[in-house]
């Protein structure tokens, strides 16, 4: 300890101290200063290396955004399918150059526009999609072989990947050109988000299927998309959301080669979804130690050989749940400064949150600014000119650091539990998540989290003046009468020979993806499919834990 940092841990006992926790967005306490100290054992070549070269730390590619941009997605999808495809080709017009479909609740659910358990639910957090001709029509005038489509569902994610498959046939494009993501990770939704149907083990069933069949004809398409979005969302901390969706990786990983695929075959298109949380620096850490875990693990412990095996390629979403319905425009600075985290971590793909996400489906406007940020932070900050200018930093490398070993304790307990799904049936992810929220939460009551315009600086007198989305009743009518139409149209006894070759397949081994593409081209909907799946694999009830 040399003269000078004596003098200043002195003149730190004496500076005046704010009276407030300073504490990480995960409730990790920070350090006052990055010292030398920290990276005592810090080794170049082993724990950074170059970019584009194993472990990956600085970025998967060797000149990233000198060579190209992230993709600018932005989340759409509302109303009717007619409603969404208006708004891709407005976000395409204004300079997107990715697609992201939102669904509605019934469709992530399994369901048609017409059960039921859909009634006020059609259009309205999402677009409405129950057959091939709503899917048909959401890509109308679209051409597919010229944009990368990611697609936001998980229980019948292979049903609207059968779909997309029809419609790339349609259109006329081989499979081997189409590109995309669909994000087809149940385990989080047992974790986290709760849009499951089938149990767990019949799920993972399902998604093998997807990954082989997609391996052998798609091999531009991300057969997951391994999601920590939602887990962060429920309430997870950094370090959570980072240990448990590599853990879910994993597992389909695991998956996939006990089925007898080769790990290289199908690792490389397997892709990543992480939430960019407030905290700039534990997020950029965030990213930059899964790289390096991701690496390591794909190599080491699952023996891939293809180094693309070992890239760990991710989409990055803004935080939902920091935004606020009190005075929205500063979600904007919210999202900005969280875009900026993304991408100093190395994300591939990048959607901005809109500032009234807290109050309804963006407006126009609303999605137009949160794309303008990501063209500024892109065109004007210069942010893109370097590679990982944090480097070096005691501070961020030790924090990285600090991440990987977290993560590392979270694997072995996972571990020691059996396996993702015998944790996930043992409630462990979700008590985990539960206390991290309610310690959260409880920081935010007690003002040692401060929440600008919630619990400080507030506005009493506040009046909500930006535009607002308005889904009308009439869109569920119209898909109530679309279904009616289309079942009274369409062969039923093809369909019904379709559906019973599907069970038939659920109760055996043989892949089922074939035949979902051959009863999405028969417009089999997306429920009759899913109450079809029921019969053979039953739903699933989550046990209770206190």
């Amino acid at each position: 300890m040399n003269e000078n940092y004596k003098k200043w841990q002195e003149a730190v006992k004496q500076a005046k101290t704010r009276d407030i926790k300073f504490i990480t967005a995960s409730g990790e306490p920070v350090e006052l200063m990055g010292t030398p100290d920290m990276l005592r054992d810090f080794d170049y070549d082993r724990d950074l290396s170059y970019p584009g070269q194993f472990p990956y730390t600085r970025g998967i590619h060797a000149n990233m955004y000198r060579g190209r941009l992230w993709t600018m997605r932005q989340f759409a999808g509302f109303g009717t399918p007619e409603d969404t495809n208006q708004r891709f080709k407005y976000l395409l017009a204004n300079g997107q150059t990715g697609l992201s479909v939102a669904f509605d609740l019934p469709t992530l659910m399994g369901r048609d526009a017409d059960d039921p358990m859909s009634e006020g639910e059609v259009g309205v957090c999402g677009v409405s999609v129950s057959s091939l001709k709503d899917m048909e029509t959401l890509f109308e005038g679209i051409p597919i072989d010229q944009v990368s489509t990611s697609m936001t569902i998980n229980s019948p994610a292979m049903i609207l990947l059968a779909f997309y498959i029809a419609i790339a046939e349609k259109q006329g494009v081989p499979l081997d050109k189409v590109r995309g993501t669909i994000q087809n990770d149940i385990l989080k939704e047992y974790i986290a988000q709760k849009e499951y149907i089938f149990p767990p083990r019949p799920s993972m069933r399902i998604i093998v299927d997807m990954i082989e069949y997609c391996t052998e004809h798609m091999p531009q398409w991300n057969t997951i998309s391994i999601s920590g979005y939602h887990i962060r969302e429920a309430g997870a901390t950094a370090a959570q959301e980072l240990a448990f969706t590599l853990a879910d990786g994993f597992a389909y990983v695991e998956a996939a080669i006990e089925r007898g695929l080769d790990v290289d075959a199908f690792a490389p298109r397997l892709s990543h979804f992480f939430n960019s949380h407030n905290d700039f620096f534990e997020e950029i850490a965030k990213f930059r130690a899964a790289r390096r875990i991701y690496a390591k693990r794909m190599r080491d412990k699952y023996g891939a050989k293809n180094p693309r095996s070992w890239l760990l390629r991710f989409h990055t979403q803004t935080a939902g749940c920091t935004l606020t319905a009190q005075q929205p425009e500063n979600n904007i600075v919210r999202v900005a400064y969280q875009a900026l985290a993304a991408v100093l971590g190395g994300t591939q793909s990048l959607h901005t949150n809109s500032m009234d996400e807290t109050l309804a489906l963006p407006s126009e406007k609303a999605v137009k600014i949160a794309l303008r940020t990501q063209q500024i932070l892109a065109y004007e900050t210069g942010t893109a000119h370097t590679i990982d200018p944090l480097a070096g930093s005691y501070f961020v490398e030790d924090l990285t650091n600090k991440m990987e070993a977290k993560a590392e304790e979270y694997f072995k307990k996972i571990d020691d539990l059996g396996g993702v799904i015998p944790a996930i049936e043992k409630g462990f992810f979700q008590k985990e998540i539960a206390r991290a929220a309610y310690q959260y939460q409880n920081e935010i009551e007690k003002k040692d989290r401060i929440i600008v315009g919630v619990n400080e600086y507030k506005d009493e007198n506040e009046k909500i003046e930006i535009p607002l989305l308005q889904i009308s009743p009439e869109v569920e009518k119209r898909q109530r009468e679309n279904l009616k139409k289309l079942r009274a149209e369409r062969d039923n006894a093809k369909v019904q020979n379709i559906l019973a070759e599907l069970k038939k397949a659920a109760q055996g081994s043989t892949n089922m993806m074939p035949i979902l593409v051959d009863a999405a081209k028969a417009y089999a909907t997306v429920g009759e499919m899913i109450n079809t799946l029921k019969e053979v694999y039953g739903e699933y009830v989550e046990s209770t834990e206190f």
